[in-house]
């Protein structure tokens, strides 16, 4: 073949796209990566606050949304995490599990990236970063796709397999775009509704003024929707979150964002394991010239107790209050319940919920049901994991398989 026909031309140089051409250049296929951006693998190199949360121990479906609940479970059954787990130990990868099943590279995110490049380039495929796909066609032999370099030199490279892995809309700043969605739709595929994943909420001013000081504060809680759809309602977290100057944050806020839908209410319960407002009675009765602000400030800092219970007044002796009264302001802290007035959208978010529509994709091999040779895998999908090593495993799962059948 020529320098500028290839078996098979994948767009995107991240996750999933390098482990697709690692594999399929393992069966000796002759691969080229393009990607726009000028590094590699942006989205490696700052996950897991550069420590790259690269898979989870307890991954399975059920970590996954999706419209077909059902397509991810092929791939996640035939390229599992224990399989990249035996990747990284084979390289002599140190890792730790930090909580949850969540596994992170001792040496930084830099050295799994630098693994996938180089196992890329010992089975010979070849990536060129700066580079810009500007037009895709399909031809009798595959593929024709007219590219330019940041030099603004323009060539066409040719392909019988072509594999969309550009990822999103998260993360904007790094070049992201929907790039994979509008080559979908060129070739007569649909892509679902998309919208932020894993991503803050804001507040409504009212709870801006509310909890203005509680910038940078930390609490265990336990978050779920309330939600009319019963499908929906009640799907909740344990995890700490963070207040933040726009809202709320965290790993638990980051979760429940995924199952959240605007106008949706949200409930939070700090510190979950204590049932406050039984620990205030059986305080009042033991206790009962305590303070009921001494008593709170037990199990929250102070700033956090006068900010949620602002209006309410907690100076006196614990033998003052009913136990109606109680109950309320036990309230406040355990069943808290505020409609977010959005979020802080793609430029936050982690991910992108939505995407290609999986009816139109093959599960086995990730070809496009009705294009031959054209291929979808990672973020571009319409599967999202949940925060914890779950979308770097479906990155892996997808892009091994798509490598297997290119």
């Amino acid at each position: 073949m020529s320098d500028t026909s290839y078996d098979v031309i994948i767009i995107g140089a991240g996750a999933a796209g390098l482990m697709c051409a690692l594999t399929a250049a393992q069966r000796a296929r002759s691969v080229f990566v393009v990607d726009h951006a000028n590094k590699a693998g942006k989205k490696i190199l700052i996950s897991g606050g550069g420590r790259c949360n690269f898979t989870n121990m307890y991954a399975e479906p059920s970590n996954y949304l999706s419209q077909n609940p059902h397509f991810c479970k092929s791939a996640l059954k035939r390229y599992t995490q224990w399989d990249f787990i035996a990747m990284v130990d084979k390289a002599q990868l140190p890792w730790h599990e930090k909580k949850l099943g969540q596994l992170f590279s001792d040496e930084g995110s830099k050295a799994v990236l630098n693994l996938l490049l180089d196992e890329c380039d010992n089975a010979g495929a070849r990536i060129q970063l700066s580079t810009a796909v500007q037009h895709i066609e399909q031809n009798e032999q595959g593929f024709a796709l007219s590219v330019q370099t940041d030099n603004a030199n323009t060539t066409t490279l040719t392909c019988n397999s072509l594999v969309i892995a550009t990822g999103a809309m998260s993360f904007p700043t790094m070049g992201a775009t929907d790039f994979g969605h509008k080559v979908a739709r060129q070739f007569g595929l649909s892509v679902t509704d998309t919208r932020p994943g894993l991503v803050p909420f804001t507040f409504d001013q009212n709870e801006k003024q509310q909890f203005a000081d509680l910038s940078g504060v930390s609490v265990d809680s336990y978050i779920e929707v309330i939600s009319a759809d019963k499908n929906r309602n009640g799907q909740g977290f344990r995890e700490n979150i963070l207040f933040t100057h726009k809202g709320l944050s965290g790993p638990a806020v980051l979760q429940v964002s995924s199952y959240w839908r605007p106008g949706e209410v949200i409930q939070v319960c700090m510190l979950p394991d204590v049932d406050l407002a039984q620990v205030l009675k059986d305080t009042q009765q033991d206790n009962p010239k305590k303070h009921l602000h001494t008593v709170l400030q037990q199990h929250f800092p102070q700033r956090v107790v006068d900010c949620v219970c602002k209006d309410e007044n907690l100076q006196q002796p614990l033998q003052q209050y009913k136990h109606a009264d109680l109950q309320r302001i036990a309230d406040r802290f355990q069943k808290w319940q505020f409609i977010p007035s959005g979020t802080e959208g793609y430029k936050k978010a982690e991910v992108t919920l939505g995407g290609v529509n999986t009816d139109d994709i093959s599960s086995k091999t990730f070809e496009a049901k009705n294009v031959n040779g054209l291929y979808f895998i990672g973020e571009v999908l319409d599967v999202t994991g949940q925060l914890g090593g779950f979308n770097f495993q479906w990155a892996w799962a997808s892009g091994h398989c798509a490598g297997q059948f290119v």
